[in-house]
């Protein structure tokens, strides 16, 4: 049995890996951290009632990210996995961007890494035993127009990912990162049909990857089976890179 804090978990991708977990046959304690917007959340851990949690988390505040830990051992005496699942993107042009767009995207999805890995990581150490997956994006890896922003705060992670991994590999402590392409989310629903079949046939597998697929990986990552693999970046695109 693990306990485990997945972040961002209102949104699609947060409940699949959440829920992947608590599927699984080790009895999983999946807290779950939003900061809003938390109907899903409290509605998945109503479902595992005995098994999971929701708190409030700012991701970006590094004093509510100790509250949160602090609660976690209390709690449950441990803390074995974390998933850096929360984020978002506000795309411009750069030389339209907004200073505000641009702090608020590194904050969301680059400081919130820093706070979070380093609220764990001391827990993680005395106990010789730690799982760290942060969820990146391929834009980190193929950068596209107008998310300049996103893409250095996603590749920023990589990078963070790989030093970190260096730091505590010797205590027992993995860290990895993952990449998704695009994912069926609430996030490509607002998009104009015409564009999304156009988006789709960017991909050599020719259809969107589901929330369940990354899930896997990330539960993947986390088991004793993965013990060996850590400060890697592995991409989940259908092809694309």
């Amino acid at each position: 049995m693990k306990t485990i804090l997945v972040t961002g978990a209102n949104g699609a991708l947060g409940q699949a890996i959440a829920r992947e977990f608590l599927n699984s046959d080790e009895g999983n304690v999946v807290v779950l951290g939003v900061r809003q917007n938390r109907e899903k959340a409290d509605a998945l851990a109503a479902e595992f009632s005995q098994r999971s949690l929701v708190l409030s988390l700012d991701v970006t505040a590094s004093a509510e990210w100790q509250a949160v830990i602090e609660t976690i051992l209390d709690q449950y005496e441990s803390i074995d996995v974390l998933v850096n699942n929360a984020g978002f993107h506000c795309d411009h042009l750069l030389a339209n961007m907004p200073e505000a767009d641009w702090s608020n995207v590194i904050a969301a999805n680059l400081d919130s890494v820093f706070h979070g890995c380093r609220a764990v990581i001391k827990p993680m150490m005395a106990r010789r035993f730690g799982r760290i997956i942060n969820i990146a994006s391929l834009s980190a890896l193929l950068a596209p127009a107008g998310q300049s922003n996103y893409a250095a705060a996603k590749a920023g992670v990589l990078a963070l990912t790989q030093s970190l991994a260096k730091e505590v590999a010797r205590a027992g402590i993995t860290v990895n990162a993952l990449c998704p392409g695009y994912i069926d989310t609430d996030a490509l629903d607002s998009i104009d049909p015409d564009k999304k079949k156009a988006l789709i046939r960017q991909i050599p597998m020719r259809r969107l990857g589901q929330p369940e697929e990354v899930a896997a990986t990330v539960v993947f990552l986390a088991s004793q089976q993965a013990a060996y693999i850590t400060g890697s970046t592995l991409k989940i695109d259908g092809g694309i890179l």
